[in-house]
């Protein structure tokens, strides 16, 4: 029986007539509709027919999250006075509650893209309602993208419907540009606001620090806690607080003991039955609740009995970290459309209150949106979708916002060394059935190579651990992880067995349909796949901190050689042999991580910690059982900005054998030189990406061309003083840079820069001689540096003219120039200079003058002796006479006679 009273009270009723004309007129059309008016389940319902006068369709809905599949076709259900899997089903990954009578289908964004693949008319389906669409969920814009093209190109009859609780709606009907005519998209609104709600703002005390990576400080969540409990007093009612996290919901789960209500916690990963219970609410009189929840409870369902949301105002995205492979989860500020989906909940059933855990003078700072998945996230599995539906660069579908081109070249990086896309970005018939399986690209490579290893069976059960992060009380070891689910009876216990065994029926029908080249071939998996040989495997793509193979990492599989797929022999770092069907449960563990993260392949440091072979660094925790590990298959690691090095969530143990397998297409054996540490190092190194497996020293006997560069190298880095510099090879240099100066062309630039730039010209032939320091040590500077001369136009002969070594002065001495400062500078004594009125001129350039006492110290500095003579000579002449009776200080020095002596020799002399 029909709930018409309970449809009556839903807001966007008023809407329905508007859009079911837009579907007909147009066949597209934007819904935009506040939350909690009932666009997730009053609408499907008139779409096909099932209240109303409208004509009878099937209407596939799709939403971001399982737990709202589960709950908007339940409510629908509940509506037409019905259980789920009637005239209403659903289908989320792994259960799927539908019938011969189902009109209304609602599905995860992944189950429809999966659908999509196999089938892109959609058959049998007349319209598609993509819910919650500005949540700008990967899936969701893929999907989209799907649809568009599905509609232009072989269903113009499917009508679609983007359906957002927010006001982006201009771009997604602009997005779905309707075929007859062309324009975008007509956007219907709901007036509707549910039952309203009231907003307050309390801000945190001072000194809170703000959000990083996963960590947030306890201060806020100790105000987030105070703030429920504050609510708890004023109003009537649940609570719905929203956290970023799991760890943050737990960790406010025990600062509300006490609190004198029932508290829930509310996420992606609580048992089935816990969020069952959750949205079935409290019988009449039952206690009152507080739901502590993540973004699972922001949109499309309904919390039953809420009336208070309480919002810490953050939030979990993905992050990619593409130079090292690795990604994380960052905490970010809730953006202005996500705080209004989450106040949305406060008021559905009746007028709500909300708290914002922030102050209301930085509300107006948010971003008007969440960040679009398609812009942070790893685009490996988004990628493979592209090149299965025959567009490879994704450059023809209908996205609001273009992949990063960065991101989608490692990306495709990826795919083609597993095997996945051949040289031209198309898929191969290994990369559609990897597509099939529902799995990130790496995790269907590690179940499509790891099962002729060590069983389907196994391989599944290693592949679901990988595809949910096991609880964190499971510990860091994958085997150990593995053995505590099939003990298990916990809600992960009772998914990753159904997990288990929807990827072993998978694996199974994927293989049935492979043709023969096409597939798995040992360890490497791609010896008969294109792309298998030669996969640079670039630093794209990323690993994750949540699910683990939700992204990837830097490398890709794609091994070459060998059909054995490890070392193991049933127990952890066992040489030879390969992982069966009855080795231990940690190398299978190894093995299938191995294969699905060839690139977090990990080797332990002298030093401690661990090397992947990416080139990250990475840690164990505390009381690690896996510390005395020499090599890790990593699962999943994340670092931090602040963190040097990666944090190792969950590992499995592998041997040096099977890493050499998993990466073997980063192995790369070949001679290294460089300059390091002062000196050239020559070595001959086998290595693992960046991990040496063996190092044999070359010495002398290294590629001369590889020596010669490395010498180059400390050139650069230490400059020429590497070279043996006589003081008359110095005084050259100075000479030339001073001509270089002043003069230009053809005097060479002899600065060390230029220097190494012009090393063909002047150090040959010792330079390619040279293997080591101490040979460029007896390279002498002052004839390599003749070389650079101008030689050829003649102009080397006035090196001496333009800049002498020396200068006469009137006494007849020969004094040398010193050019190495900014200027010429010719030291002389005072007595010398004598008679002369002009400065002595090098290229045209007045030295600087330094006159010295007898005795050869400093006495005066000048640039113009006629000046000097004039006007500076008297105080000088003053204050040294008495010093030095025995030498001439005659009244006029410019008339008077240069000399080199005493005034008694001169008169013996004279």
């Amino acid at each position: 029986m029909i709930r018409n009273d309970a449809l009556d009270r839903l807001p966007v009723r008023h809407a329905v007539p508007e859009l079911l004309a837009a579907l007909d007129r147009r066949g597209a059309a934007v819904l935009s509709a506040p939350p909690g008016t009932g666009k997730t389940t009053l609408v499907p319902l008139a779409l096909a027919g099932l209240i109303g006068e409208g004509p009878r369709r099937r209407v596939l809905v799709a939403e971001p999250r399982r737990m709202a599949v589960r709950a908007a076709a339940r409510r629908m259900a509940w509506l037409l006075g019905e259980e789920a899997g009637g005239t209403v089903g659903f289908s989320v990954r792994g259960e799927r509650r539908t019938g011969p009578s189902t009109r209304v289908e609602v599905v995860t964004t992944g189950i429809l893209l999966q659908r999509l693949q196999r089938d892109p008319e959609l058959a049998g389906v007349d319209v598609v309602l993509l819910d919650e669409c500005h949540e700008r969920h990967l899936d969701a814009d893929t999907a989209m993208a799907f649809l568009v093209d599905v509609r232009a190109t072989l269903r113009p009859d499917l009508k679609l419907i983007a359906a957002s609780a927010t006001s982006d709606a201009a771009a997604w009907a602009d997005l779905l540009t309707v075929l007859d005519g062309g324009g975008p998209a007509p956007v219907v609104r709901s007036s509707g606001e549910g039952h309203g709600c009231r907003v307050f703002f309390e801000a945190p005390p001072s000194g809170v620090r703000p959000a990083h990576g996963t960590w947030v400080d306890p201060a806020l969540l100790r105000h987030v806690a105070a703030t429920v409990r504050l609510a708890l007093e004023r109003h009537e009612g649940d609570v719905l607080c929203f956290l970023p996290g799991t760890g943050e919901i737990a960790r406010t789960a025990g600062m509300l003991a006490g609190v004198g209500a029932e508290v829930l916690q509310l996420h992606g990963r609580a048992p089935a039955a816990v969020q069952d219970a959750v949205l079935r609410g409290t019988e009449p009189g039952g206690p009152r609740r507080v739901v502590l929840a993540t973004s699972v409870a922001e949109s499309s369902l309904t919390v039953p009995g809420v009336r208070i949301v309480v919002d810490s105002g953050l939030a979990r995205e993905p992050r990619t970290d593409h130079a090292r492979g690795l990604g994380s989860l960052a905490t970010v500020t809730v953006s202005e459309a996500t705080a209004t989906q989450r106040a949305g909940r406060a008021g559905r059933e009746a007028f709500g209150f909300v708290y914002r855990c922030w102050a209301e003078a930085s509300d107006g700072g948010r971003p008007r949106f969440p960040s679009p998945e398609i812009k942070v996230a790893d685009l490996a599995d988004f990628a493979l979708r592209a090149a299965c539906w025959g567009d490879p660069t994704a450059g023809g579908l209908a996205l609001l916002d273009a992949p990063p081109a960065g991101a989608m070249t490692a990306a495709r990086s990826v795919l083609g060394s597993i095997g996945a896309v051949d040289e031209a970005g198309r898929a191969t018939d290994r990369g559609v059935r990897m597509s099939r399986l529902g799995l990130h690209p790496r995790l269907g490579r590690a179940l499509l190579d790891g099962a002729p290893e060590v069983g389907v069976r196994r391989a599944a059960e290693v592949v679901a651990l990988l595809s949910e992060e096991p609880p964190r009380d499971y510990g860091d070891d994958l085997a150990a992880a593995w053995r505590a689910a099939r003990r298990g009876a916990d809600g992960y216990g009772a998914r990753w067995k159904a997990e288990a065994r929807r990827l072993e029926r998978s694996a199974a029908e994927v293989a049935g349909g492979a043709s023969g080249g096409s597939g798995a071939s040992g360890a490497s998996g791609v010896s008969g796949a294109p792309g298998a040989s030669g996969g640079s495997g670039a630093p794209g793509a990323s690993g994750g901190s949540g699910a683990p193979g939700a992204s990837g990492g830097s490398g890709a599989p794609g091994a070459s050689g060998g059909s054995g797929a490890s070392g193991a022999s049933g127990r952890p770092g066992a040489a030879g042999g390969s992982a069966e069907p009855a080795a231990g449960d940690d190398a299978v563990a190894g093995l299938v991580t191995a294969l699905a993260f060839p690139e977090r392949v990990a080797r332990a440091r002298e030093q401690g910690g661990y090397l992947m072979v990416s080139g990250s660094g990475a840690r164990l925790g505390e009381g690690s059982g896996l510390r005395a590990t020499p090599w890790l298959a990593v699962a999943v690691a994340d670092r931090t900005a602040r963190d040097a090095t990666a944090r190792v969530r969950l590992a499995a143990v592998v041997d040096e054998d099977m890493a050499r397998r998993a990466a073997g297409h980063l192995r790369s054996t070949g001679e290294e030189v460089r300059w390091e540490d002062g000196d050239v190092v020559a070595r001959s190194v086998d290595r693992l990406g960046a991990v040496e497996l063996t190092v044999r020293p070359l010495g002398a006997k290294a590629d001369p061309a590889l020596l010669r560069e490395a010498l180059l190298d400390g050139l650069r880095r230490e400059g020429s003083g590497l070279l043996r510099w006589s003081r008359e090879a110095g005084e050259l240099r100075a000479r030339l840079a001073f001509l270089h100066r002043e003069v230009g062309e053809p005097w060479p630039d002899v600065a060390d820069e230029a220097l190494v730039e012009r090393a063909d010209e002047w150090l040959e032939p010792e330079l390619s001689r040279a293997a080591r320091r101490a040979d460029l040590g007896r390279i002498d500077a002052g004839e390599a540096l003749r070389r650079l001369l101008p030689w050829a136009s003649g102009e080397a002969g006035r090196l001496g003219e333009l800049a002498p070594e020396r200068i006469e002065v009137p006494s007849g001495s020969r004094i040398r120039v010193e050019y190495g400062g900014e200027r010429p500078v010719l030291a002389v004594k005072l007595q010398e200079m004598f008679g002369l009125a002009e400065t002595p001129r090098v290229a045209g350039v007045p030295v600087l003058v330094h006159l010295l006492s007898p005795a050869g110290r400093p006495a005066a500095v000048t640039a113009d002796l006629a000046s000097f003579w004039r006007d500076g000579y008297r105080s000088v002449r003053a204050e040294l006479r008495g010093r030095y009776p025995k030498h001439p200080w005659p009244e006029d020095p410019s008339a008077a006679e240069a000399t080199r002596f005493t005034s008694a020799r001169l008169r013996r002399e004279g």
